[in-house]
């Protein structure tokens, strides 16, 4: 089965550095197949015969002894990640305005959960927001659309604040990864 490692907090602010093709080494020392790296935030796609909580066991316990520190993991394999971009939940017109906001910066973003999202977890980070930015739940994702940088974004903030240990990629990253799986 072809996956994919979503590693949160490294190479952020200079902080957690891991150089990726120490990320792939360690991968392939896992016995992990097919082993590729995606841009400096921690994206690994490969192939195991695992089941994901073996996978992600393996993955915790290597990582912080191959480099001294833990790191959060999200794991999705190859029809998850079709799924959750065939379910996307932000219709084109609203993507559309977005960019139109600013089309200089990324605005359509998944935060990978390791559970399904309450819907009071939803309604928290919303509740004392009344820009345009948008949050809707997936499977076990949020698809959140921001009209400016995702940075200055008030509801980014409480995104990251009510799901404390979700990580983020912009959609070109997702799709990006998805087309990687593919071709494993």
């Amino acid at each position: 089965m072809q996956y994919v490692a979503f590693f949160r907090g490294i190479n952020v602010g200079g902080k957690n550095i891991v150089k990726m093709a120490a990320l792939r080494q360690l991968f392939l020392n896992l016995g992990f197949h097919k082993v590729r790296t995606y841009i400096q935030s921690g994206n690994v796609v490969f192939e195991s015969d695992l089941d994901g909580i073996s996978l992600l066991d393996m993955i915790y316990a290597g990582f912080a002894e191959h480099f001294g520190f833990q790191c959060d993991v999200m794991m999705r394999n190859i029809d998850e990640i079709r799924f959750l971009i065939d379910q996307l939940s932000i219709t084109p017109t609203e993507k559309a305005a977005a960019e139109m906001a600013d089309p200089n910066v990324e605005h359509l973003y998944v935060y990978f959960l390791n559970n399904p999202p309450e819907q009071s977890q939803v309604d928290a980070a919303c509740r004392k927001y009344e820009e345009e930015d948008i949050l809707r739940k997936g499977t076990k994702e949020l698809y959140f659309l921001c009209r400016q940088s995702v940075r200055n974004s008030k509801l980014a903030a409480a995104i990251a604040k009510n799901f404390g240990t979700a990580t983020a990629r912009n959609w070109k990253t997702v799709c990006r990864l998805y087309d990687m799986l593919e071709t494993l």
